[in-house]
């Protein structure tokens, strides 16, 4: 059958032609090696953080809480705290003025104990060194009624000063002193004003008012309480050098009509 126009066959392509269909165009292979790089991606990325358990922003995170956990102080959130207690020394006061308050009266009680301490010291030291007199201590020297001398017996009298009520007569520790004359005991202190361990009393001598003080006694020494009826030549305690007194001795002081008088002057006038 002859061949017609239409079922000719197409002419062979040459060599140049071959080579050229042969190899791809650049732009086409550069679109496709991306497109591949990108597939890859899409799926081994995925797949290396599903297999670690965890997706790539929770990588992220994790890395920046390890890296704050390694190297970061320990924080505490404020509503988590716990306070610290206030140390306030056992003080119930809240405010300086209440704390200085307590303050001054634990001063006051420390001094107090003290003082308290330092008197039971020289009780103790005095009554060791009582045994500087060493005469007999009689309870009672004279009959009711009479008018005595407080000492039985003394070295001399101390030196007179100005502003001085009374008289100091200079005697052992631990001698023996006794009421002037019939009364009842309206003062007696371990720890007086100056006066250290003192009695005072009160009596009625031929119809005056006399007031009585003896002062610096002996720590313990004292026989007589406030509101005992004592006589004359009773014995209330013993000599020494308390309160504010240099030496040992009898600080004796005489009131008359509420008005005060040499005591010796006064003793030499009315001693029978």
């Amino acid at each position: 059958m002859p061949t017609t126009a239409a079922q000719a066959p197409a002419p062979r392509p040459t060599r140049a032609q071959r080579r050229a269909a042969g190899k791809p165009h650049p732009a086409r292979s550069f679109f496709t090696v991306a497109a591949v790089a990108a597939l890859v991606a899409t799926v081994a990325v995925p797949a290396a953080f599903s297999a670690a358990g965890s997706t790539p922003a929770e990588a992220a995170v994790t890395t920046v809480q390890q890296l704050a956990a390694d190297n970061a102080q320990s924080l505490v959130v404020a509503s988590e705290a716990t306070p610290a207690a206030l140390a306030r020394g056992g003080y119930a006061a809240t405010t300086p003025e209440e704390i200085q308050a307590k303050k001054d009266e634990e001063a006051a009680a420390a001094a107090a104990k003290a003082a308290a301490a330092a008197r039971v010291a020289a009780a103790a030291a005095a009554s060791a060194d009582s045994s500087s007199y060493t005469g007999a201590i009689a309870e009672t020297i004279a009959p009711a009624g009479s008018v005595v001398r407080p000492l039985t017996s003394f070295n001399n009298f101390g030196t007179p000063y100005a502003g001085h009520k009374g008289i100091d007569y200079m005697a052992d520790r631990g001698t023996p002193l006794y009421s002037i004359a019939d009364g009842v005991v309206v003062a007696s202190d371990e720890d007086g004003p100056g006066w250290g361990v003192y009695v005072k009393i009160a009596h009625n001598i031929g119809g005056q008012s006399v007031t009585s003080l003896y002062a610096h006694m002996l720590y313990g020494s004292r026989r007589v309480t406030v509101g005992q009826t004592v006589s004359a030549g009773q014995l209330i305690g013993q000599v020494s050098d308390t309160g504010r007194a240099f030496g040992t001795h009898l600080h004796l002081e005489i009131y008359v009509n509420g008005s005060w008088v040499d005591a010796e002057s006064w003793l030499v006038a009315n001693v029978g």
